[in-house]
């Protein structure tokens, strides 16, 4: 899968050392994956919440942060959406939650 954008990961792990290495595994992991469907996901991360056809929560570090992403299939690619602790989770609409394009080229 293409992810969208490991630069939002990064900047999260920079201010988050913690987080560094987790998220790292993740996008290793997801980086060679070929979701078709939502139910593809479950293989390799059978504890992720499939919020709806596209939206999909990962548990990061254990369960003490979350990573929100929405996946097009058809073109084998993740934007990340959102990173943050389990509190802050609680505190948000995931499904309000939109992508925003960071860089402008």
């Amino acid at each position: 899968m293409r992810i969208i954008s490991k630069n939002t990961l990064q900047s999260y792990w920079e201010v988050h050392a913690n987080t560094e290495q987790p998220l790292k595994s993740w996008y290793d992991e997801v980086k060679d994956c070929l979701w078709n469907t939502p139910g593809d996901i479950h293989d390799l991360f059978p504890k992720a919440s499939i919020i709806d056809n596209k939206r999909v929560v990962f548990d990061i570090k254990g369960n003490s942060y979350r990573l929100v992403v929405d996946i097009e299939y058809k073109f084998k690619t993740v934007f990340v959406i959102w990173i943050g602790t389990h509190a802050e989770y609680s505190k948000v609409n995931i499904k309000e939650l939109r992508y925003v394009k960071t860089h402008k080229n």
